[in-house]
């Protein structure tokens, strides 16, 4: 028998914590599918996803029992071995893509970190240190590490951290002329993510991400495409550059790859892997058993036609309902996205108002996302059954009733 537990609650955050987030007045204790319950036995219905990492919801008995069983035999050896859980992962995502090798971490910070040091290791390699540039996009979000984080499109989140990690310069999302304009023998790689996910879930045009390839093919430079949060089913394809046909030279996974289990992933193929050789390049905890097993458990439930397919249906009833809803209440003009990851674009009237529906929402028992001060972001689960749908939504709509009433 374990001690009992002293009781904690959300006052103790501000007592005990660092300051950087402000986390919502409840505290979840329990989690069975796309349901919540707090500490006073409040049910939730959870459309947030943990920010599109709860891709199976909670507790999904095959997650569970993969963790439980890889539990009980070898938690961590490091690198200095390999092990099983991470060579069967590193086949199933080499089978399914157009990569032929991966190297695993433990956030979508680090994949990205991964990604951005093998273009600048594969540049410097082939054409020397002058052809370091990096090319990314406004408003991007790629990590929060001092690399990630210059790379990034959000001066918001890198300045006051000192000097900036220098040869990174950004072009506005969707405009291929702008980049047309800034790319250059100098430039190493190219970053897009193929739906922004942070600044508002704005989805790549196909032209767009066409022409991005095209460019970097015609100067030498890489095209990492950041899947942290449209990978692993999220779109409806495994992973987003399946859906708009485009390949890139490397990309990163991190979030739903785990389901709830910390992991990040960098594909990419042989050719360039190579760059980063023994020593160059490493992890403590990257690629451990426990990662590894839950992942390959979320593989194999989530690349399957049923599941795929369910999401883009899904996708259908999602955007109807909210349609409806915006209009019926003046809430939001517009409904975007791919899959199971929707944002809801707010009226002239409710602009920067996406904390007060996030507010609303959870006060009619509904966890929803922001993405920025003008959007309401939904990222739930990609087996969220239809009655949860419907339930939620009408959650939903009742918080916008109030909202739109008071």
């Amino acid at each position: 028998m374990s001690a009992p537990q002293a009781p904690v609650q959300r006052a103790d955050f501000d007592q005990v914590m660092v300051p950087n987030y402000a986390p919502a007045a409840f505290i979840p204790v329990r989690g069975a599918g796309s349901r919540v319950w707090d500490q006073s036995g409040r049910e939730l219905i959870d459309f947030a996803g943990g920010i599109a990492v709860n891709v199976l919801g909670h507790a999904h008995p095959a997650l569970v029992g993969a963790l439980t069983e890889q539990a009980n035999k070898l938690w961590h050896v490091s690198n200095v071995f390999t092990n099983e859980p991470a060579l069967r992962l590193a086949h199933k995502l080499v089978d399914a893509t157009f990569a032929e090798r991966a190297f695993f971490c433990n956030s979508g910070a680090e994949a990205n970190e991964a990604a951005f040091k093998l273009a600048r290791r594969v540049a410097h390699d082939r054409f020397g240190p002058e052809k370091h540039e990096i090319i990314a996009t406004v408003n991007s979000f790629h990590g929060r590490t001092l690399f990630t984080v210059s790379v990034g499109g959000q001066p918001k989140y890198s300045d006051g951290f000192g000097p900036k990690i220098t040869g990174i310069s950004h072009v506005p999302y969707n405009d291929l002329e702008a980049l047309k304009a800034q790319i250059s023998d100098k430039t190493c790689a190219v970053v897009i993510e193929p739906i922004q996910g942070e600044s508002g879930v704005v989805p790549a045009d196909l032209a767009y991400l066409k022409g991005a390839r095209e460019l970097c093919d015609k100067h030498n430079a890489l095209l990492i495409f950041d899947e942290v949060q449209t990978g692993v089913g999220r779109t409806g394809e495994l992973f987003a550059y399946m859906h708009y046909g485009v390949t890139p030279d490397i990309l990163s996974s991190a979030k739903s790859l785990g389901g709830g289990f910390p992991i990040g992933a960098m594909l990419t193929t042989e050719d360039l892997a190579k760059h980063l050789a023994v020593g160059t390049h490493g992890t403590t905890y990257g690629g451990n058993p426990l990662a590894c097993a839950v992942a390959n458990a979320v593989l194999d439930v989530v690349n399957t036609p049923e599941v795929l397919a369910g999401v883009k249906a899904k996708h259908a009833r999602f955007k109807a309902r909210l349609e409806q809803i915006g209009q019926q209440y003046g809430l939001f003009t517009q409904v975007r996205g791919v899959g199971l990851l929707i944002g809801c674009v707010l009226s002239e009237a409710w602009k920067g108002k996406a904390k007060d529906v996030f507010n609303a929402a959870e006060k009619e028992g509904l966890m929803v996302l922001q993405a920025g001060p003008d959007v309401v972001r939904f990222a739930p689960s990609l087996v969220v059954e239809d009655a949860d749908i419907d339930e939620g939504l009408d959650r939903f709509e009742r918080a916008a009733a109030k909202l739109t009433q008071a």
